[in-house]
């Protein structure tokens, strides 16, 4: 099973600067280095825009291993290149500073969610093949549903782009379906988000975690992400800790100083 990669002789030097953004699950730092921001993935939930907020131990830190780990794996598996640099700690992760583009993709394998609310289509029916959609992320919005026209007539993103978002996008579907599928979980659907760097090069960004995922036991459709906490189902942390031993297939822990191992 995967172990703990942390810094590396090259990144030995990188020192953590000033808070540049604080978002809902991170806070992302600027750096020693003007090509690489410091982010730390924090224990705040947030659900319905903000709306329903708590504090759920461990949380920060099991995402921060969860994203590190699929991140990687994208790139070896999807052929999809990652701003992920390396792991500064449990929490923290060293980056490529990108210029996210505000087009978040959403990848649909199995109808829930929004797709039900507005199509009227019954939750758990498997789709005939993924479907991706566009969403204009903005907060103040509630990141709405845009399409390819949208975004090109406001200048959010190129043609290319949206291409290029639209093709990565499925081939990172086809490897995380996989990868799920493997450990008796059907990804249901989640978010993705790129960024833009050096101007020419699209890398996917931000994070994958059960935060931005819907992801159901196989065979009973027990939630295994942050529908737990948007539904209160259960315990949140109880959740994400044994979805953390089903991917790496050891317990999560606490070390001495409260980080997670």
């Amino acid at each position: 099973m995967p172990e703990l990669h942390y810094t590396t002789p090259d990144h030995a030097g990188v020192t953590q600067g000033p808070l540049l953004h604080e978002g809902k699950a991170k806070k992302v730092f600027a750096t020693n280095r003007d090509d690489l921001v410091w982010i730390h993935f924090k224990d705040d939930a947030t659900a319905f825009n903000g709306v329903k907020r708590a504090n759920i131990g461990d949380k920060g830190a099991v995402n921060a291993r969860i994203s590190a780990h699929l991140l990687r794996h994208m790139e070896t598996a999807a052929g999809v290149p990652s701003h992920m640099v390396a792991e500064l700690s449990e929490r923290d992760h060293l980056c490529k500073k990108v210029d996210i583009i505000p087009v978040e993709v959403v990848v649909r394998n199995v109808a829930a969610g929004s797709l039900c609310r507005r199509l009227g289509i019954e939750q758990g029916r498997v789709l005939p093949r993924p479907l991706v959609e566009f969403f204009y992320k903005s907060d103040e919005l509630n990141d709405p549903l845009i399409n390819d026209e949208n975004a090109l007539m406001f200048g959010w993103a190129e043609a290319w782009e949206l291409a290029y978002l639209r093709a990565a996008a499925l081939k990172v579907n086809e490897a995380l379906v996989a990868f799920w599928d493997e450990l008796d979980v059907t990804l249901v659907d989640y978010k993705l988000e790129f960024g833009r760097w050096h101007g020419n090069q699209i890398l996917l960004a931000d994070e994958i975690t059960p935060d931005g995922s819907r992801l159901w036991e196989k065979g009973t459709q027990k939630s295994l992400d942050k529908d737990v906490f948007r539904k209160d189902i259960g315990d949140l942390g109880d959740t994400y800790r044994a979805l953390f031993a089903r991917v790496f297939g050891h317990d999560f822990a606490e070390r001495a100083g409260g980080a997670a191992v």
